[in-house]
C-alpha cells in the first residue's frame, strides 16, 4: 500500500536537503572545489574525446591529448596576462603613485566640505592599510606556507581529477543507471547527455562572449587612446564570467587609470558609458544569441545563487554556481515532485495566467453545454 506524502512534508524534506548539501559544501570545500571544475572542464573536453575516440584512438590517449591542449591553452592565456600585468606595473612607475595621491588627497577635501564626512585619507593614499586589508598583520610564516601548498595541491589536483573523469566517464553514467535502475536506462542516459550538453553549451557560449567583449572593450578604448588597453580589455572580458558584477568590476580598472592618467575628465566618463553600452547591448543581443535559452535562469535567482556561491566558495564560487543551478533545474525538471522548483528556477511564463483564464472558460463553456 503506497502512502502519499503531503506537499508540505516534502517541502520540508528538500529544504532539510538544501540545508545539508550547503552544510557539505562548506566543509569539504577543499576537495569539492577542484572536483567540481574538474567535471565542468571533463563535460568540456568530452565532445573532443568522442571525436578522437571515433577516429580509433584509445581513450586513454585521447584523454591525454585533450588535457594537454586544454592545458596549453590555459597556460598561453596565463602568459599572455602575466607579461600583460608586468609591462603595466612598469608603464605605472612612481609617478603614478603620486598622481593617485594627489586624486586621493582632492577627493578627501571634497567629501569633506560637501558633506561633513571626512574619509580619513587626508595625506594619501597609505599603501601599509591596504596590505593589512588583503594580509593583516597576525597572519603567521607557517599559514602563509599551508595556504601556498593547499593552493599547489589545488593545481596539481585539477589535471588529475580531469584525466581520471574523461576515462572513467562511461563507468560514471553505468553507475547512475545501476543507482535509479527502476527506471528507463536509455532515456536515463539521454537525461544525463543533455545535461552534459547543457554544460558544455554554457561554458563554450560564455567563453565566446568573454572573447568578443574583449576584443570590443579594447577597441573601445584604443579608441579613446587609453594605454594598456589591451590589458584592460581583455581583463573586463574575462571578468564577464561572473554575471552582473563581473563587468562593472571589468570597468573600474581602466575608469581609475583613466581618472589618473588624463587630463580631462571626458575619458573616464566616457569609458563608463561605452563599457555600459556595451554591456546592454551583451544582455539583450550577444548572450541570448550565443548561448541560447541553455541555461535560462531568472535575474533574481542568478542573483541569489551569487550571493551563495560567494559565501560558500568566494569568486570560485560564483563562477560555479551558474553551471549549477541550470544542472538543478535539468534535475528537477525530471521528476513531476520537483517540477515546481524547476520553474522557480527558470525564466517567468508571462503567458501563464492568460493560458488559465482561457482553460477555466473552455471549462465554463463545456459545463453550460453539459447544462
Amino acid at each position: 500500500m503506497d502512502v502519499k506524502v503531503p506537499n508540505y512534508i516534502k517541502t520540508v524534506y528538500i529544504a532539510l536537503l538544501i540545508i545539508i548539501i550547503v552544510f557539505f559544501m562548506i566543509i569539504a570545500k577543499t576537495l569539492l572545489v577542484p572536483l567540481l571544475v574538474s567535471g565542468y572542464i571533463a563535460m568540456l573536453l568530452t565532445s573532443s574525446c568522442n571525436f578522437l575516440e571515433r577516429r580509433k584512438i584509445p581513450r586513454s590517449i585521447s584523454a591525454f591529448i585533450c588535457l594537454i591542449i586544454f592545458l596549453t591553452l590555459i597556460i598561453g592565456i596565463f602568459v599572455f596576462i602575466y607579461f600583460q600585468v608586468r609591462g603595466f606595473v612598469q608603464d605605472l612607475g612612481s609617478n603614478f603613485t603620486d598622481k593617485l595621491n594627489s586624486f586621493v588627497i582632492i577627493a578627501n577635501n571634497w567629501c569633506y566640505e560637501t558633506f561633513g564626512f571626512d574619509p580619513g585619507m587626508g595625506n594619501g593614499f597609505e599603501m601599509k592599510k591596504a596590505v593589512e586589508i588583503v594580509q593583516p598583520e597576525n597572519t603567521s610564516a607557517t599559514q602563509l606556507i599551508f595556504s601556498t601548498i593547499g593552493m599547489l595541491s589545488d593545481i596539481i589536483l585539477l589535471p588529475v581529477f580531469i584525466f581520471f573523469l574523461l576515462i572513467y566517464r562511461d563507468h560514471l553514467a553505468i553507475f547512475i543507471t545501476k543507482v535509479f535502475r527502476r527506471q528507463n536506462n536509455e532515456g536515463l542516459l539521454e537525461k544525463m547527455t543533455s545535461i552534459r550538453k547543457i554544460v558544455h553549451a554554457y561554458i563554450v557560449g560564455a567563453g565566446k562572449v568573454m572573447l568578443i567583449l574583449g576584443i570590443v572593450n579594447t577597441g573601445v578604448l584604443f579608441a579613446l587612446g587609453i594605454e594598456h588597453a589591451i590589458f584592460f580589455g581583455m581583463l573586463a572580458g574575462m571578468l564577464n564570467i561572473i554575471p552582473y558584477l563581473g563587468p562593472s568590476l571589468g570597468a573600474i580598472l581602466p575608469f581609475l587609470f583613466a581618472l589618473m592618467t588624463k587630463d580631462s575628465a571626458f575619458y573616464p566618463i566616457a569609458v563608463v558609458v561605452a563599457f555600459t553600452f556595451i554591456q546592454l547591448l551583451e544582455g539583450a543581443f550577444l548572450t541570448p544569441k550565443i548561448t541560447g535559452g541553455n541555461v535560462n535562469l531568472n535575474a533574481l535567482v542568478t542573483f541569489i545563487g551569487l550571493l551563495i556561491g560567494g559565501a560558500i566558495w568566494g569568486i570560485t564560487g560564483m563562477i560555479l554556481i551558474i553551471p549549477t543551478i541550470a544542472i538543478l533545474k535539468k534535475l528537477f525538471e525530471l521528476s513531476p515532485d520537483t517540477q515546481p522548483y524547476a520553474y522557480l528556477f527558470g525564466e517567468e511564463d508571462s503567458n501563464w495566467f492568460r493560458r488559465r483564464e482561457r482553460r477555466n472558460k473552455a471549462k465554463a463553456a463545456k459545463a453550460e453545454e453539459a447544462a
